[in-house]
């Protein structure tokens, strides 16, 4: 999916957020990011260059990046200049929770580069303490602006909780899932059998996601409420590789 990379051109600033240009057939016109025109290379996102950003900008950003993905027009990046323009630190834009699945990783799926996202999997996209934390630091600390907490269809987690599966320590983490179950309204056959029925369990899992970060987080939802950082769920489609905006945005 990746293209030729795009002829160089000059650039008004040094970095800036998901830095790369747009190549189709080879040889493309240079595309513009939603702040300037620049050439692949520039290295990673800066602090500066982070902090001019506001959350909506943010996630709109992401929204782009899933349409570049979706579509197949990915930008060109030069990883190994990113990786040496971030060793020596780090201020990426937005932490994204998705679930461990292997279809669904969320720097492709968001076309970001090294240094754009915090990123943390788990089964079920769950919110526990451990990463309630780590959310916190992500933005209280860190100076991430948005929240993302993203499930996706035909999920194994909303399967195995709606099957009360029991396997070793997976069973805690599926408890954690089971809300969601009782607090989807459906119409149809409740079962795993019923894809409609998994991804309706998988929706209500990330807006009930979303409700624990704001109430098990008073640090974060008052970062919400000074509009600093947006808290906003998603649900990726494996079948066209969209993601679709549950809450928020």
């Amino acid at each position: 999916m990746y293209r030729p990379s795009a002829p160089r051109v000059s650039e008004p600033s040094r970095r800036s957020f998901l830095t790369a240009t747009v190549a189709a057939c080879g040889l493309a016109p240079v595309a513009a990011t939603w702040t300037q025109t620049v050439a692949p290379g520039s290295g990673a996102l800066t602090k500066q260059a982070r902090d001019r950003l506001t959350p909506q900008q943010v996630l709109d950003e992401l929204k782009k990046g899933n349409e570049r993905f979706r579509t197949g027009q990915l930008l060109q990046r030069d990883y190994r200049d990113q990786q040496r323009t971030s060793a020596a630190g780090q201020f990426p834009a937005a932490v994204v929770l998705g679930c461990i699945d292997s279809r669904a990783p969320a720097e492709i799926i968001f076309d970001a580069g090294i240094g754009d996202t915090f990123n943390a999997r788990i089964a079920g996209n769950v919110v526990n303490d451990d990463l309630l934390g780590s959310i916190e630091f992500a933005c209280a600390v860190a100076g991430a602006k948005v929240i993302l907490v993203f499930g996706h269809t035909a999920c194994g987690a909303i399967k195995g909780a709606i099957d009360d599966v029991e396997l070793g320590n997976l069973t805690g983490l599926l408890a954690r899932v089971k809300p969601a179950i009782s607090a989807t309204t459906f119409a149809g056959e409740k079962s795993t059998k019923n894809a409609a029925y998994v991804d309706a369990v998988a929706r209500t899992n990330v807006v009930l996601g979303l409700d624990n970060i704001r109430r098990r987080s008073p640090i974060l939802a008052d970062l919400e409420k000074k509009q600093t950082i947006l808290i906003v769920g998603g649900m990726y489609d494996l079948t066209t590789g969209a993601v679709e905006l549950v809450s928020g945005g």
